[in-house]
């Protein structure tokens, strides 16, 4: 039975960490409320997931893993590439934006009540989100697994979409990706938060009727 039993397996406990609490931090967030209802917080959520998906993960960093912020995309980076991907990102998909929000009618009846608040409400709620995949996964990841890392935050940020529009979900492992290289190209999760969101921000006010 020892022999049976016995193995070899070595584990990172960075990776370890990095996955077991991204796992729980997305469930946490699917099944209860953080912030009190008290609060009187209309965008509760958003706030929600900062704590999770911003606050937590730096909390990790700085005390458990004793590393910069930096070094998790946590920067400015290589602030002219990052500007210019994100204007050509923005110029390359609003015209798809819009004819899907536009013709889509599962997309305009999800994103058209959601409104009130722009565009200071979808800031709040990617914020954290976008550092949570394209700098704590991300970088995390590609200490161990080099380039393979973009693929890797991909995943989750795609089965996170689930329940969104179908037509957005299925999307969602391409763009993922592509938002993951923009941070990879940029050694920053700034940009990739920029242009997603654009993407937000401009789906609901088509979806709206407001553009």
């Amino acid at each position: 039975m020892r022999a049976l039993l016995k193995t070899n397996l070595k584990f990172d406990w960075k990776i370890v960490t990095i996955t077991v609490l991204s796992t729980l931090l997305l469930m946490v967030d699917y099944y209860y409320r953080i912030t009190p209802k008290e609060w009187g917080i209309v965008e509760w959520k958003a706030v929600d997931r900062t704590i999770l998906y911003l606050l937590i993960p730096l909390f990790i960093i700085l005390v458990i893993f004793r590393q910069k912020p930096r070094d998790f995309g946590f920067t400015l980076g290589d602030w002219r590439a990052g500007i210019t991907l994100t204007i050509l990102a923005i110029i390359l998909i609003a015209p798809v934006l819009w004819f899907l929000a536009r013709g889509d009618a599962s997309m305009k009846d999800y994103y058209k009540t959601q409104v009130d608040g722009l565009p200071w409400n979808t800031f709040l709620d990617l914020l954290g989100w976008e550092f949570f995949f394209r700098g704590w996964i991300l970088f995390g990841y590609a200490r161990k697994f080099g380039p393979e890392a973009l693929w890797l935050q991909a995943v989750p940020f795609a089965l996170a979409h689930i329940g969104k529009p179908e037509i957005e979900t299925l999307s969602t492992i391409f763009g993922g990706f592509a938002f993951g290289w923009v941070a990879w190209r940029t050694k920053s999760f700034v940009y990739p938060l920029l242009i997603h969101w654009f993407v937000a921000s401009f789906t609901i006010l088509v979806a709206a009727g407001v553009l």
